[in-house]
């Protein structure tokens, strides 16, 4: 009696366990997601809510990269490849994107910046990759986003040496009719 109650025992445990992965499976790539927008880990960029202020004379070139995933009937790019700002300077760039098909094309952007590292310094106010874009048959759109480096970088003794970092976007189709 005592053996078939252990039985009982360890195959609850070993079911609560399984199902505990499953869940914690699911969950991780929600949880690595905010943890990397908490934390600016992975080159994520943080997110502001407000306009910086303060702003310094040291100047960051800041290199626009895009692609997007193959096959894809949009063309995305940004409209300038590369730009100069100042640290704490309120800069606003734009990407442009062209439906090439005659269908209706959902779109998602993801993004970082590189080196990892100045992630947790760059921080963006406004960006179309906050949610997702809608393009028309044959649509071409200006896509902005607005941001800042945080003039706390200046005090990283690690970021001393950054004068070049690179703002990447991939957009990845969610329909793809062609």
């Amino acid at each position: 009696m005592l053996k078939k109650k252990s039985f009982k025992i360890q195959v609850t445990y070993l079911v609560s366990f399984v199902l505990f992965m499953i869940g914690l499976s699911y969950a991780s790539v929600p949880l690595y997601k905010l943890f990397c927008q908490v934390t600016g880990f992975a080159g994520t960029p943080m997110i502001s809510s407000k306009n910086n202020l303060a702003v310094l004379d040291k100047v960051v070139h800041v290199r626009l990269d895009s692609s997007v995933e193959k096959p894809s009937p949009l063309i995305f790019e940004p409209i300038s490849r590369k730009i100069e700002t100042k640290i704490g300077e309120n800069k606003l760039v734009f990407y442009k994107a062209k439906n090439l098909s005659d269908k209706e094309v959902i779109g998602t952007a993801t993004f970082n910046v590189t080196p990892l590292t100045v992630g947790q310094y760059f921080n963006k106010i406004e960006c179309f990759c906050f949610e997702e874009q809608v393009f028309k048959p044959g649509q071409e759109v200006e896509m902005p986003v607005s941001f800042f480096i945080d003039p706390e970088i200046v005090s990283d003794k690690n970021m001393k040496s950054i004068d070049e970092l690179t703002l990447s976007y991939t957009m990845y189709i969610k329909n793809n009719n062609n």
